[in-house]
């Protein structure tokens, strides 16, 4: 039996007139744009990535879920793939840092299943932070470099625990065309970013 997906995301991931199928995905984006590398535009991006949370709750996945969430690594299982595009479903832990990092030549998306995220962007002054809950959206251009983690609210004023997740924190993402490579940076005293390594690769950050 594989693990269960929180109930409580379900209202949250769906948002009527955001579904779309492969075919309505192409006949969107028939259009190419010469600047950029992928037919795929950041907005058909996003719709991919909540139509992709939408199949994942209804099921459509559920082979590819583990038999329960890692509390400590992060997970990912790769939901589709072609010479356009790769969907992803990635789970967080606390603590896992992505790094500061870009995607190379690739366009992404992701959309908030359930928890929340927060990503540290780089502004070309220094790092702004916002907060994605379920059904948040945000699309990555070209030369986007963020560090994504999870984000688990603080203990409350009187002890508590705060409203701390229950369950897994899971994100869609996709990539247009697939990652090959990413870059990894670093902040310098000089409000400067320095790229400290690239690698390549086909997996997800």
């Amino acid at each position: 039996m594989t693990a269960t997906l929180p109930r409580a995301s379900r209202p949250d991931s769906r948002r009527p007139g955001t579904r779309t199928s492969a075919a309505t995905r192409n006949d969107a984006t028939s259009t190419r744009s010469a600047h950029l590398p992928t037919r795929l535009r950041p907005a058909d991006l996003l719709r991919i990535t909540d139509q992709g949370v939408a199949d994942v709750l209804d099921g459509t996945y559920d082979h590819l879920l583990p038999q329960s969430w890692d509390p400590v690594e992060r997970w990912a299982a790769r939901l589709e793939s072609d010479d356009d595009l790769d969907l992803w479903l990635i789970s967080w832990t606390p603590d896992r840092s992505t790094e500061l990092h870009d995607h190379a030549g690739s366009l992404g998306a992701l959309t908030v299943l359930s928890g929340s995220l927060r990503e540290y962007r780089w502004t070309g002054r220094d790092l702004a932070l916002r907060v994605l809950g379920p059904g948040d959206q945000a699309a990555f251009p070209l030369g986007w470099v963020h560090d994504v983690q999870r984000h688990d609210p603080l203990p409350t004023a009187e002890g508590g625990d705060g409203e701390l997740a229950s369950g897994p924190t899971l994100s869609v993402h996709a990539y247009s065309p697939p990652l090959t490579a990413m870059s990894f940076y670093a902040v310098t005293e000089h409000a400067t970013l320095r790229r400290t390594r690239t690698e390549l690769t086909d997996e997800p950050e």
